[in-house]
C-alpha cells in the first residue's frame, strides 16, 4: 500500500490529517502536469484545487487496481480536459508564457541551458496536446507506459506509439527552430 492510498483510506476514514498529507505529497507534480495540459500556471493551480476539491467532497472510491498517483492523476486529467472543452466552447486561447531561470554560477552555460530549456519547452507547446502529454507523463514525472494509458485511457500499444511519434515530432520541432545539443 502506497503512502498516498493509505493517507487517503484514513481520510476516508475520518482522519483529516490523511488529506493533507496528499495534498503536500501530490500538489507540486499535479500542478505541473496540469499546466502542461492547459499552458497556464493559474489555471493550472486552479484545476488543482479542483482534484482535492473533488477528493475532499465527493470522496471517489480508489479500487486500486493503479497506484494511486495514476488514480489522482487521472481525476486531475479529466478535471483539466473538461476545462480545455469549455475553453474551447468560449473560443478562449490562453497566451501565457513561462520562463525558466537556472541557479548556476556560470552566466554562460547557464544562459545556453535556460536557452534550450525554452527552446523545448516552447518545442513542447508547439505539438498536438496529446505528444505534449505522453511526454511530460512519461520524462517529467516518470510514469510508465502502462500508467499513462490507464491516465490517458488508452491501450499500452497507443502509448508506446504515441510516444515514439510525440520524439520524433519533438525533434523534428526542434530541429526546424535550430535547436543545439550542449555538448
Amino acid at each position: 500500500m502506497d503512502h498516498g492510498e493509505s493517507s487517503y483510506r484514513r481520510y476516508l476514514a475520518g482522519d483529516n490529517e490523511g488529506l493533507h498529507e496528499i495534498v503536500c505529497a501530490y500538489r507540486t507534480g499535479l500542478l505541473l502536469y496540469l499546466n502542461s495540459l492547459v499552458q497556464n500556471i493559474h489555471i493550472a493551480e486552479e484545476l488543482t484545487e479542483d482534484t482535492f476539491f473533488v477528493l475532499m467532497t465527493k470522496r471517489p472510491d480508489f479500487s486500486g487496481k493503479s497506484t494511486f498517483k495514476t488514480w489522482l492523476y487521472a481525476i486531475g486529467c479529466h478535471i483539466a480536459i473538461k476545462h480545455i472543452r469549455k475553453q474551447a466552447r468560449q473560443s478562449i486561447v490562453p497566451l501565457e508564457s513561462q520562463e525558466y531561470l537556472s541557479d548556476t554560477t556560470d552566466v554562460e552555460s547557464s544562459y545556453i541551458r535556460s536557452e534550450q530549456k525554452s527552446q523545448v519547452h516552447q518545442g513542447l507547446h508547439r505539438l498536438k496536446p496529446d505528444y505534449r502529454q505522453v511526454l511530460y507523463l512519461s520524462y517529467f514525472e516518470g510514469f510508465s507506459n502502462a500508467e499513462i494509458a490507464r491516465i490517458m485511457r488508452r491501450s499500452d500499444k497507443q502509448i508506446r506509439d504515441l510516444l515514439y511519434h510525440a520524439k520524433q515530432a519533438l525533434k523534428k520541432e526542434l530541429e526546424r527552430s535550430g535547436f543545439t545539443y550542449e555538448e
